[in-house]
């Protein structure tokens, strides 16, 4: 892991190591960097899909229970109507596709994020509580294919960082 003062410093790092070959590669800083998940390679299209799912989910959940219940399992006949007047399930189909997209949305984002993490090894480095005021880092995670301890600890020097740390295990 190698620390810098500076957004500019961390993508222009974080350029260098993708560069290098490395894949898996994260960043830690204390405001969003514009340009930084787009440089890391990170895609964030699984959480709109799984949006889109479970709103379709409960939209046809919704619909699906108001007609099986208003024309087959308990018909009434109020006012003449038909019995399949779907245009008044059209707000209950519509509340529970947002409801169902919202907990899709906030459950992919738990798991997508690995979340709840309530300790990490990152938390061991010297220096990393100042990630959350004026410190930004970049980690290249030892499962990578191209990690090696020593060239990667050197290539990471050469980056120009404030400081070169070793994650514990």
């Amino acid at each position: 892991m190698v620390e810098f003062d500076s957004p500019e410093a961390l993508k222009d790092a974080a350029r260098r190591v993708r560069d290098e070959g490395f894949e898996e590669v994260e960043a830690f800083t204390p405001m969003p960097v514009e340009g930084l998940d787009d440089i890391l390679g990170h895609d964030d299209k699984w959480i709109a899909a799984l949006v889109l799912a479970g709103a379709l989910f409960g939209a046809t959940l919704a619909f699906g229970m108001q007609t099986y219940s208003w024309v087959w399992d308990y018909p009434i006949n109020i006012g003449g109507r038909p019995m399949f007047s779907w245009p008044s399930f059209i707000p209950i189909t519509f509340e529970l596709g947002v409801l169902f997209a919202a907990l899709a949305g906030f459950l992919g984002m738990l798991l997508l994020n690995r979340l709840p993490k309530l300790h990490h090894p990152t938390f061991e480095v010297p220096g990393f509580d100042r990630v959350t005021s004026d410190r930004f880092f970049l980690m290249v995670s030892a499962d990578d294919g191209r990690f090696d301890r020593h060239r990667t600890a050197d290539f990471l020097d050469s980056l120009g960082g404030l400081a070169v740390s070793e994650v514990p295990s």
